[in-house]
């Protein structure tokens, strides 16, 4: 939170490259936020939690948060941690302060999916008193993904202060920048159905024919829902022709959905619940219930790819 302000979100990346650098930064903001009497709260990978628990001391009133739950999909962990956030304010809380770092997989496997909510959060919680801190360990995450953090984050946090990061880029800018897809290995495979202007019936129909029998059928049946909401808004919203081919393998899906349009013109579409008077509730579902959602803008139009099953 800035200084003077009662709402406000204030959004550091830190990157250490050792435990030392890491636990500078990390115990004396924890403990500024205990001496303040505000809510403190930890979301770190076990090892770092634990490092972090045993640097403060044993009276410390800290909550600790399971990382691999929350992180599932960043539509779901803006919304936890929205609730969390309206429970201490709720509480009479008027500071907030939450150390946390993203895990590893979602680094790894789905980075542009995160990359977005590093910078749709500078709008979700700005309503909140949150300072919020979010570390990455520069010996072991990729050149690209630094590049991302310093345009997603307001501020720094180093051992020797809190600064102003010149490189941020405010979330609409950012989030409208069209960003290379990178395809998944299983695209480069012949999908087992192509559709054109199909009904959300004969979309959903071609999910069901072609789902792998070891893939849950719960997630079978999300996949099923989102592709049939994302085909209703591409032939609703979107210009045809609207294309959709289906992938599947080992406990695997991808399905893709291109229309000639230009996609939502809301640049926090799937992060955040839509206004039910203009539409866009679909995404919202989408990003609720997939494994991961990545969409996509160029010269062609507009292409939302779901997937479902054991990580990429």
């Amino acid at each position: 939170m800035s200084a003077g302000r009662d709402r406000g979100y204030d959004h550091a990346a830190v990157h250490y490259s050792g435990d030392d650098e890491l636990l500078a930064v990390a115990v004396p903001f924890l403990e500024g936020g205990l001496a303040a009497g505000e809510p403190t709260v930890v979301s770190m990978e076990p090892e770092r939690a634990e490092l972090v628990r045993a640097a403060l001391p044993p009276s410390a009133r800290v909550e600790y948060l399971s990382i691999g739950d929350l992180y599932e999909r960043p539509a779901a962990a803006i919304k936890s941690y929205r609730k969390l956030m309206a429970g201490f304010v709720d509480g009479g809380a008027a500071g907030i302060r939450v150390f946390g770092e993203l895990p590893r997989t979602a680094i790894d496997s789905s980075w542009d999916w995160w990359a977005r909510y590093e910078s749709a959060v500078n709008h979700a919680y700005d309503e909140f008193p949150l300072r919020g801190m979010c570390a990455y360990d520069t010996r072991t995450t990729p050149r690209h993904v630094l590049d991302d953090v310093a345009r997603t984050h307001p501020f720094v946090a180093t051992p020797g202060g809190h600064h102003p990061n010149t490189g941020y880029v405010d979330p609409p800018s950012f989030l409208a920048d069209p960003r290379p897809m990178k395809p998944l290995p299983i695209e480069g495979t012949a999908p087992l159905a192509e559709l054109t202007d199909p009904r959300p019936a004969d979309a959903r129909r071609a999910v069901l024919a072609t789902a792998p029998v070891d893939l849950p059928a719960a997630e079978v049946d999300d996949l099923v829902l989102a592709v049939s909401e994302i085909v209703d808004n591409a032939l609703r919203y979107g210009r045809p022709p609207v294309r959709v081919r289906v992938w599947a393998g080992a406990g695997q899906m991808v399905v893709s959905v291109h229309d000639a349009g230009a996609g939502p013109g809301d640049p926090f579409a799937g992060l955040l619940p839509a206004d039910r008077s203009i539409g866009g509730r679909g995404l919202w579902i989408v990003h609720q219930i997939c494994s991961q959602v990545t969409l996509h803008r160029d010269e062609t139009g507009f292409t939302a790819r779901l997937t479902a099953g054991r990580p990429w």
